[in-house]
Order: C-alpha cells, then sequence, then structure tokens
C-alpha cells in the first residue's frame, strides 16, 4: 500500500511539466499582488511553501534577495529549477521536502507563501506551526488556495469531485475555517478575500492524467447534481465549472 506522501509524489511527478505550461497556474492578478508583497520587504528572504510548477516563486524571485521553491516531488522541483535558469534568476533555490516537516532553522524568512498547494497537506495544523516557526517575528505569511464553499451541499460536491480527479487531493478548506487555523497556530489575518476561477474541464482532467474511469464518474456526479450547485459552479455542460480560491495575509505575531 502507498502512503499519501507516496501518492502526490507520484501523481505531481507525472504531470510536472503539465503544471509549468499550465495558464490556470500561471496567470492571475494574485501573483502580481504576491511580487508587490514580497517588493515591499527590504532584503527579503522567501519560502515558496508546496511550489509546484514554480509561479509563485518567479513572480517574486525579481524582487526579493532569496527565494526557495520547496516541494514534496523531486520531478516538480527539476521543472522549477530548469525553468529558473531559463530564466536567469540565479536567487532561486529548490528544495524537497513535506510541508508539515520544514528543514530550517527558526526565524529563517521574511515571507512564507503557498498558493494552490495546502488542499494536498495531510497535517495543516501540523504545517501552520512549522511556517510559524521558520518565519521571523512580524514575517507574513500569504495563503492561496481554492476553498471550501460555506454552503454545505455545494462543499460535498467539490470534495467528491477534486478527489475523483486527484487521490492526492486532502481537502478544500473554507475561508473562516482558514481564519480559525492561522489564528490557532499564532497568526493575525490582515486581511482577506475570494473570488472564481474558471477551470476547463477537458484540461484540468488531463493536467492531473485522471483516470477515464474517474472522469466518466465525475460527469455522473456533475449531471446528477441538484440546480443549486449547478448555479453555485456555474457549470456548463460540457462539465467545467467555476471554483473559489481564496488568499489570506497573516503575520507572525
Amino acid at each position: 500500500m502507498r502512503s499519501h506522501q507516496q501518492v502526490v509524489t507520484e501523481q505531481f511527478g507525472s504531470t510536472a511539466a503539465a503544471y509549468l505550461s499550465s495558464t490556470v497556474h500561471a496567470q492571475g492578478a494574485d501573483l502580481q499582488e504576491l511580487a508587490a508583497i514580497a517588493a515591499a520587504i527590504p532584503a527579503a528572504r522567501v519560502l515558496d511553501l508546496g511550489c509546484g510548477g514554480g509561479h509563485a516563486s518567479f513572480a517574486v524571485a525579481p524582487v526579493v534577495e532569496k527565494v526557495i521553491a520547496y516541494d514534496l516531488s523531486p520531478a516538480m522541483l527539476d521543472v522549477v529549477a530548469t525553468a529558473a535558469a531559463e530564466r536567469g534568476l540565479a536567487n532561486l533555490a529548490v528544495r524537497q521536502g513535506s510541508a508539515d516537516r520544514l528543514d530550517f532553522p527558526d526565524a529563517s524568512f521574511d515571507l512564507v507563501c503557498t498558493r494552490f498547494s495546502a488542499h494536498h497537506w495531510r497535517n495543516l495544523p501540523q504545517a501552520l506551526a512549522e511556517v510559524f516557526r521558520v518565519l521571523k517575528m512580524g514575517g507574513r505569511f500569504i495563503v492561496i488556495d481554492t476553498a471550501a464553499p460555506a454552503d454545505v451541499l455545494a462543499d460535498t460536491y467539490v470534495q467528491s469531485i477534486e478527489l475523483l480527479r486527484d487521490t492526492s487531493h486532502v481537502r478544500n478548506i473554507s475561508l473562516r475555517s482558514w481564519r480559525k487555523l492561522l489564528a490557532r497556530a499564532g497568526f493575525g489575518v490582515s486581511s482577506d478575500k475570494t473570488w472564481k476561477l474558471r477551470l476547463e474541464f477537458d484540461s484540468w482532467v488531463a493536467r492531473m492524467r485522471t483516470p477515464q474511469q474517474n472522469i466518466v464518474a465525475i460527469k455522473a456526479l456533475w449531471q446528477a447534481a441538484p440546480e443549486e450547485v449547478r448555479q453555485y459552479f456555474a457549470l456548463d455542460e460540457a462539465g467545467s465549472f467555476s471554483i473559489d480560491v481564496a488568499m489570506l495575509d497573516a503575520c507572525k505575531l
């Protein structure tokens, strides 16, 4: 039997290049906002936690002293390192490891960010404790991730299709739950916001190489969804939909 860590490594090892080229991940006003936050911190040292295709690292690297792209998947890190070299980002380094066990000294970073990764973390409270530990006092923690709807019925559907699409999925967290978890870990949340991200069905499943039987199951769930759920996700006949994304700006108090 495989552990969850092995599932994550295998899932993203085989799809690393797809995440580098994915327009869903490579674009977004949130990347510009993240870069602006990093640029306002003098000589910032940054940790991009669960870096995936490296887009958050690429966004902040030109305006900071050092950024470490950190991920569980060695294959993903190889893609990021190659892309960073091609872009001339000499201040970007990669490091392999799990989000809930950071091999860095206390107070190592001015800014920690994570983008579209936390829904894969099996031990989120422990990961947040680690982020708190490696941040300097007054350091910033920026969370950007797909989020659970407040509506429980819509939440049931999104968790189900996410798991069928990608067995490394753990859980999308609601904005309200994020605020509670961050406060419990010792952070103060200065701002948060949500928006909708449109996901085109065919590219969404192709990016993760979702097995055909799981694609059939996702489509069956969507077809069986009540009208309230269809409206919430702006579901169309092709199965494309809009998912919630949350961004939180927290500080180590």
